[in-house]
């Protein structure tokens, strides 16, 4: 008998899918992508331009562990002003030996998770062992999810958070210091927010860089995770050009990456500049920090490979605790 298509709801997630948990199937699905066990299509976007939205499609297929997933996420910004989230999503999971729907896993609490642990995988391999402050630019799920990887691979006694809005900023602090039982203190600029951080995460929306290149403190790692299309840029030119650049996946990043698509378009870079992917660094073929004072970037602009090994993880562990929502249709007596 086939096993039942389960469903695995936004508090399913987080429940069967934990950071560490999410860190370690990150580390699978990056190591999947450089030895070419991946086939991984550049993701469709289909615009609605006259209702501000647009519907991006995720497919893939993992050959070490025959599986296929399929994700649709819509972002639609004005949303909020009518009670609804910006982004939703959903990821279908589906047995590559056999085509069996799987799971239907909520692709909102996922992404967050997965996304926020390639940074803790990347931070893992990437940032001084020693790094003990955290800035992070951002306010919304994924500045959380950020937070919390980093927290679950290196000691950070202190973080700061800068976001527009004070009062998410405060809010954001009070509560994540209260979950991960750390200092988090709000900034006043993102200026104030870098200095002197070891490590330095961005999550937002921005179409402009989000601090000065003179403020980036020598030996700093960055996680760049808020820009996923050519438009989008959140770190200046002057930073991606004299630092050490490690992307999620280089095809992706020529097609989506504004942070590096702006300074290879002004002739300041070229792309050999962003050929070296995370994935050979968790194979060992490429070394991870090699100094203490060199700056690091991580640009991520999320991969589908992610969305399966998640999946994936979440499904398994999800079976083993009986979690989750049986929508396969009980036969008739």
């Amino acid at each position: 008998m086939n096993a039942p298509l389960l469903h695995l709801s936004a508090e399913d997630v987080r429940r069967v899918l934990p950071m560490r948990d999410a860190i370690e199937a990150m580390r699978d699905a990056f190591a999947q992508l450089s030895r070419g066990e991946v086939t991984l299509p550049t993701r469709v976007r289909l615009n609605a331009p006259r209702e501000h939205g647009v519907a991006l499609i995720m497919p893939c297929h993992s050959a070490a562990l025959k599986m296929f997933s399929l994700k649709m996420a819509t972002v639609f910004l004005d949303n909020p002003q009518r009670g609804l989230p910006a982004i939703q999503s959903t990821v279908l999971l589906a047995d590559g030996s056999t085509g069996t729907q799987l799971a239907v896993v909520d692709g909102a609490s996922l992404t967050a998770i997965r996304t926020g642990a390639a940074s803790g995988l990347a931070t893992d391999l990437l940032a001084r062992t020693d790094a003990s402050v955290l800035a992070v630019i951002g306010t919304g799920v994924q500045a959380r999810a950020q937070l919390e990887a980093v927290c679950c691979v290196r000691r950070i006694r202190l973080a700061r958070v800068y976001g527009r809005n004070a009062e998410a900023a405060e809010r954001f602090a009070h509560e994540m210091s209260k979950q991960l039982g750390i200092t988090v203190e709000r900034s006043a600029s993102t200026a104030e927010a870098i200095k002197d951080a070891d490590v330095i995460c961005t999550a937002t929306s921005s179409t402009t860089a989000l601090f000065a290149d003179a403020d980036v403190p020598r030996g700093a790692h960055i996680n760049a995770v808020g820009s996923y299309r050519p438009d989008m840029v959140e770190i200046p030119s002057a930073t991606i050009c004299r630092a050490r650049m490690v992307v999620d996946h280089h095809v992706s990043a020529m097609e989506e990456a504004g942070d590096l698509l702006a300074p290879l378009r002004a002739g300041l870079i070229d792309e050999t500049h962003f050929r070296l992917e995370l994935g050979s660094i968790v194979l060992g073929t490429n070394p991870g920090r090699v100094s203490a004072d060199e700056i690091i970037i991580f640009k991520s602009v999320g991969v589908a490979i992610q969305d399966l090994c998640a999946a994936v993880h979440a499904l398994s562990n999800a079976r083993t605790m009986g979690i989750g929502t049986d929508l396969q249709p009980k036969e008739r007596s």
